[in-house]
């Protein structure tokens, strides 16, 4: 599955150094505006130790975990939905992510200009939103009287138009359709026509320093700022740094720093869950594999991940519990307990499900 996030942010709040972090990349990072002018895309491998282990039952000789993707994309500024600063490419390049990734700066630097003069995390997120909630005012504002004459020749659905004029009563009111959610009644393959970015789920990055890692009552109350998305706080320099590091010498700078996971895992965790996707696993002599898969998927949706012909021509699907496997620690010894299970067309994958297909060509 090809989802992306995008890593939006005003200029100079280490979106770059992020994104350099997570993909090990050379992404230039330059203490000025608009550093990042073309979108630059990194494939992100998901932390998962699950895989390592299924490696050591089955003598694997290749690992391959599922991955996430992520897109840097220019910073944005005030005015950027009238076309300010790079506002109409940074609109753009956005409305084709998945889910954003908002980076916001939490570090005093006299050195690292900010382009409002101030560090204020809050006022950044506001400018932000309030960005991207005018540019999916003005798209609406263009399709509603189009849809309202579509409507009276009888060549459009009414329900197009209400959930149309619904959305922007919630836009108006400087709420994003993402945090309206469920509560709002909107119809989510509806608003999905309109390709609007104030509906795509968010997750909070402040980048921040030691002082401000260390600060609860900071975190708590930007955590509570963003509710219900999710927060995520670390140093993006410190993550650049770490990732240079062989695994052992990483796990070591990270114990000395206090923390217990990196910010970066922590992120491309955050990332997938709320993509809504899980894994299942596979694992044989050639490698262990961790598959990419929606939750609530059921098997034949899964196996069509490997390929479409498993999808068609899908029987049965032997699943094993990954806590089993490693208990029993064989598949055959797992079978002879009596915990292998053959399950058909109707079950819900579960995350970590170590899975093998039956099908015909």
């Amino acid at each position: 599955m090809a989802l992306t996030i995008g890593i939006a942010g005003l200029p100079n709040v280490g979106k770059s150094t992020l994104f350099n972090a997570l993909t090990r990349a050379t992404v230039l990072a330059a203490n000025y505006p608009f550093a990042t002018i073309e979108p630059n895309v990194g494939v992100v491998p998901l932390p998962d130790p699950r895989l390592k282990v299924l490696a050591g039952i089955f003598g694997s000789e290749k690992i391959l975990p599922a991955t996430v993707s992520f897109v840097d994309i220019a910073g944005i500024v005030k005015g950027a939905s009238e076309g300010e600063g790079l506002g109409n490419q940074f609109l753009a390049n956005i409305r084709e992510a998945d889910a954003i990734c908002q980076v916001t700066r939490a570090f005093a630097d006299p050195d690292v200009v900010h382009v409002d003069g101030r560090v204020d995390p809050a006022a950044d997120i506001e400018t932000i939103t309030t960005e991207l909630v005018l540019a999916d005012i003005q798209t609406l504002e263009k399709a509603i009287p189009r849809l309202e004459k579509e409507v009276r020749a009888k060549r459009a659905d009414a329900a197009v138009l209400q959930t149309a004029q619904d959305a922007i009563e919630i836009l108006e009111r400087g709420e994003t359709l993402s945090a309206a959610g469920a509560k709002a009644g909107l119809d989510a393959e509806i608003l999905s026509e309109f390709q609007l970015m104030t509906t795509k789920p968010f997750i909070y990055v402040f980048n921040t320093d030691d002082d401000g890692l260390a600060d609860e009552e900071m975190q708590a109350r930007l955590r509570e700022l963003v509710a219900p998305a999710q927060a995520i706080f670390l140093d993006a320099k410190f993550e650049a740094e770490l990732v240079e590091l062989d695994e052992d010498e990483a796990a070591e700078m990270l114990s000395e720093s206090g923390q217990e996971e990196a910010g970066l895992d922590q992120l491309a965790r955050v990332g997938f869950d709320t993509l809504g996707l899980q894994t299942y696993l596979t694992a044989g002599p050639k490698e262990s594999r961790a598959w990419t898969i929606g939750k609530g998927w059921k098997a034949p949706q899964a196996a069509g991940v490997i390929h479409t012909d498993f999808e068609k021509g899908f029987i049965k699907a032997e699943v094993i519990s990954f806590d089993d496997l490693v208990d029993a620690g064989s598949v055959a010894e797992v079978k002879a307990r009596g915990k292998a299970r053959m399950e058909g067309k109707d079950y819900v994958m579960q995350d970590g499900d170590v899975v093998e297909f039956r099908f015909n060509v």
